[in-house]
């Protein structure tokens, strides 16, 4: 029995796009967004949660921790960058525009530390890229 081309062509083609799939990974990321969306209709009452979770166009929930730390201090870059722990002064580190009180991790980021670079400026190339002082990888200072 002979198998029409178009058939062959059409299976053919249907094997490939399916090797190329992942399922492992597609069913984890469908399986959390269902779970986030069940976590935000108990949250906020909402029976239409899941609509925006799986379209991947929901908002971000901001709790109340950091809505009162947005609203409790704003810090000058020249600010920061006398929080670098000299003259008994705190460890302040900034990251994306939040800034950070490392203090409690005097071990690591005092002078001396290992990250100790970081302190009293904004450290989000230096973060994002695992840069401790000098030039990165691609030539730009960190």
């Amino acid at each position: 029995m002979t198998v029409p081309l178009w058939l062959a062509a059409t299976v053919g083609a249907t094997g490939v796009l399916l090797s190329k799939v992942d399922y492992n990974i597609f069913f984890m990321k469908f399986f959390r967004n269902l779970s986030r969306s069940k976590a935000r209709a108990r949250l906020y009452d909402n029976k239409y949660a899941m609509i925006p979770v799986m379209l991947g166009i929901e908002q971000p929930i901001k709790i109340q921790d950091d809505i009162d730390a947005e609203n409790a201090m704003q810090i000058t870059r020249d600010q920061l960058e006398e929080m670098d722990g000299f003259e008994d002064t705190p460890l302040y580190l900034s990251i994306k525009g939040r800034v950070y009180d490392v203090s409690a991790g005097g071990k690591f980021y005092a002078d001396g530390g290992e990250y100790h670079d970081w302190v009293g400026k904004d450290a989000s190339r230096s973060f994002g890229t695992g840069c401790r002082g000098g030039v990165d990888r691609t030539g730009m200072d960190c």
